[in-house]
């Protein structure tokens, strides 16, 4: 590698014609097609780049597909997404905080072999046998999608120009990847995820390469492939965004090129650019966000049915499913009825009871020591409660009053005879929520009325909506305080029978406040008003129930905050400090250990420090005036080893902002860009000259347009040369040593863990132990 000054680069060879200068555009035309045809011929000959493809197309297939019978039981979260499919094959509606492509992949693959969804995988370890379910055709899915994804790495570095070596370490280090392969042999998401995101990488370098012919039919063909692809990923799971990102950036940075007056291909003019913006636009987001819909419309057509999902849902959507409980029971409740009301979400219900709260907190706050309100778990007397207006009607006309949306109304307690009220007087555990509690009706009606006041807000009603069970899901606001009544999951103290506290919430408008009338005790079995009337299902537009859907998932994700005992850190992620245990059988000593290949990882992770530090001293050495590197292999390394770079950051770091569990399968598309980065760093590090076909086509160009009867003959002509013509014998010979000596040491750790990955066969305690590299939890090591 040569070490020059600045001052002494050689001068730049002359072209024909300057970039300025007017060019014909089918001269331009012609010049890039014939050397498309150079550059196809040059491929066409690359034998041996095909027969490496079809060898490790051919083992991904064998790795991944070997024993995929095995285990014939539940394992890991397969629980979940076979459960999804279940419900999809009968129709019936349920929630996930996944988008539905990757899940409706499954239940196709269910529908080919027949499955009819009887089977709702309940617990780990249920026999699929037993259960008849066809279990290999689900796990083929993932499978077959985690066996293309390795030719895809393959092609990915192939189409980026690097040579055979660097395309087999890169995609050699996801074939023989312990963690690719244990993820893609069960019925999870990940393998989905993966495949798109490799997909849409791949589509975008294709992309990329054609835009010297800008606008034709190949550049919109691989646009709109790039940005199909991106659609699958953000549809599989919302961590897809995060190749939004990588290909976003690449295609800002882009634009940003085709701004500059002084580009090589010649200034573009403002439409001309807005047209290339306009297209990326098209291609690269409202197409994804139109497929991204067209799931959500698919999801929605499918599950028409009641399910385990309708209580995560809007009274207003239940509506719009068939043999909804909620809607086929709901009741208009009228003043003077005596109801229960439960939480939404922690299904407790509004309960008291004689006992009186505690002078003091552990704290050494002091309460009201007033009649404790609770969330009690189960049916019970103590749980009616009477609805009363808040100003009494007339004595002759007293039954027959409708509850409405937005009244004011007062809540006796049946059994102690005694009025809901909430106060500035802090509850038991948060200082800042008020306490609720209960007076009698002496203080009810005389200095404490107004604070016995509540507003009832029905959930999306309009107007002076009716109240009624069931469908009537609604917040409960303290009318002088304007609190909302809530409560949450931490139990009260043994003073409180470690029942569920309620208090008054000062944040309204949290979703957590939302409360529902279960039943009406006090209607006789055989009133005109339990006569259930056919309901019609209620139509809904699209885009409404898509934006609820929406919220409800980003809440809920945001929620998955409770600990795991194998959830881990992403800062342990790259050097596979811990794995997760999948499925254990005692009798066989069997296991299998979610893991990556250690020594694939750690290699892989030791060169993106090391292309870290490279560019730090190639920063730092143009400070100083001193050009290290030529500046064909600069702009290969930042443009294109960067670009692998930025996919792995882009979908490792944002990991480190969010509160939710994490585990180490989210590491995995951020392992294949640093298999990425693996296989063109062993190319750089020997000194391997690019292909720098973009010099070649501004070359070619300028001879065209020069000479426009002298084909390929004018001065500046180039021709693209195959990566194997430019590399000496003697570099190619390293190169392919140190590919060798990689793959040697990544086959071996792949093989030594392969026990743990397909769960098959059973270790001895040593054995284990022996397999407890970094202190890994494994099982049976005793």
């Amino acid at each position: 590698m040569s070490v020059r000054q600045r001052g002494g680069q050689a001068p730049k060879k002359a072209v024909s014609s300057s970039p300025s200068s007017p060019t014909s555009p089918d001269a331009s035309r012609d010049a890039f097609q014939e050397l498309q045809e150079s550059a196809k011929s040059a491929v066409t000959s690359e034998w041996d780049y095909k027969l490496a493809l079809f060898i490790i197309t051919t083992i991904a297939f064998l790795t991944r597909f070997w024993g995929i019978n095995h285990p014939n039981e539940v394992v890991f979260d397969e629980v979940h997404f076979g459960k999804f499919a279940s419900y999809y094959l009968q129709r019936t509606y349920f929630f996930d905080v996944h988008p539905p492509f990757g899940k409706l992949l499954f239940a196709l693959m269910g529908w080919f072999v027949g499955y009819d969804g009887h089977f709702h995988f309940d617990n780990i370890g249920d026999s699929y046998i037993k259960n008849n379910v066809p279990y290999v055709a689900f796990r083929a899915m993932p499978a077959l999608l985690g066996a293309l994804t390795v030719p895809t790495v393959f092609l990915i570095m192939w189409e980026s120009g690097y040579t055979l070596p660097a395309a087999i370490v890169a995609s050699g280090l996801v074939l023989f990847d312990n963690a690719h392969i244990g993820q893609t042999r069960l019925i999870l998401l990940d393998a989905t995820l993966v495949f798109a995101m490799s997909v849409s990488v791949l589509s975008y370098v294709r992309f990329y390469k054609m835009r010297h012919d800008p606008f034709g039919r190949k550049w919109w063909k691989w646009l709109l492939l790039t940005g199909v692809a991106l659609s699958c990923v953000i549809s599989t799971k919302y961590v897809g965004v995060f190749t939004f990102l990588t290909i976003g950036a690449a295609v800002a940075l882009d634009l940003w090129g085709l701004l500059d007056i002084n580009r090589k291909g010649g200034s573009l003019s403002l439409p001309e650019f807005g047209k290339h913006f306009a297209a990326r636009v098209t291609g690269l987001i409202l197409v994804p966000f139109l497929f991204y819909l067209f799931w959500f419309q698919v999801h929605f057509a499918i599950l028409y049915r009641s399910g385990p999902g309708d209580d995560f849902m809007t009274p207003e959507f239940q509506e719009t499913l068939s043999d909804n409980i909620m809607t086929a029971n709901s009741v208009g409740i009228d003043y003077f009825d005596s109801i229960t009301m439960r939480h939404k979400e922690t299904k407790t219900y509004l309960h008291s009871h004689p006992d009186k709260y505690p002078l003091r907190y552990e704290d050494g706050r002091v309460s009201s020591q007033g009649q404790q309100v609770t969330g009690y778990p189960f049916n019970d007397t103590n749980n009616h409660w009477q609805v009363l207006p808040a100003q009494p009607f007339s004595e002759g006309d007293l039954h027959g009053h409708r509850v409405k949306s937005g009244d004011l109304i007062k809540l006796r307690h049946l059994i102690t005879d005694t009025y809901l009220l909430s106060h500035d007087v802090a509850s038991p555990y948060y200082p800042t929520n008020q306490e609720f509690t209960t007076v009698p009706l002496e203080q009810a009606d005389g200095d404490r009325f107004n604070d016995t006041l509540f507003e009832l807000r029905i959930e999306g009603a309009k107007g002076k909506a009716d109240f009624k069970s069931m469908s009537g899901h609604f917040k409960l606001i303290h009318y002088p305080t304007k609190v909302a009544m809530w409560t949450h999951t931490s139990p009260l103290p043994e003073w409180a029978y470690k029942q569920a506290e309620i208090n008054g919430n000062k944040n309204v408008q949290q979703t957590s406040n939302i409360w529902y009338v279960d039943n009406i005790p006090s209607i006789p079995a055989d009133s005109e008003r339990m006569k259930k009337e056919p309901r019609k299902v209620k139509y809904v537009p699209f885009l409404k129930k898509y934006i609820e859907l929406q919220r409800a998932i980003f809440f809920h994700n945001n929620a998955l905050t409770s600990s795991h005992p194998y959830s881990s850190q992403p800062i342990h992620w790259p050097f596979l400090l811990r794995g997760v245990s999948f499925w254990t059988q005692n009798d066989t000593r069997q296991q299998i250990y979610f893991l990556g290949n250690p020594v694939g990882w750690w290699i892989a992770s030791s060169l993106l420090a090391v292309f870290a530090g490279i560019v730090g001293a190639d920063q730092l050495s143009q400070r100083r005036g001193v050009d290290s590197l030529d500046e064909r292999t600069r702009s290969r390394f930042y443009n294109s080893t960067g670009f692998f770079f930025l996919a792995w950051a882009a979908h490792y770091l944002p990991f480190y902002l969010m509160g939710r569990q994490l585990f180490l399968h989210h590491y995995l598309p951020a392992h294949l860009a640093s298999a990425l980065v693996t296989g063109a760093l062993l190319e750089f590090i020997f000194n391997l000259d690019p292909i720098a076909l973009e010099e070649n086509v501004d070359a070619k160009l300028a001879g065209k347009v020069g000479n426009a009867n002298k084909k390929g003959g004018g001065p500046g002509t180039k021709r693209v040369v195959p990566a194997k013509e430019r590399i000496g014998g003697n570099g190619m010979l390293a190169l392919w040593g140190a590919a060798g000596v990689v793959m040697a040491m990544v086959i071996g750790g792949w093989y030594f863990f392969l026990p743990l990955t397909y769960g098959k066969p059973g270790l001895s305690a040593e054995e284990v132990v022996r397999r407890k590299w970094l202190g890994y939890d494994l099982h049976f090591a005793k």
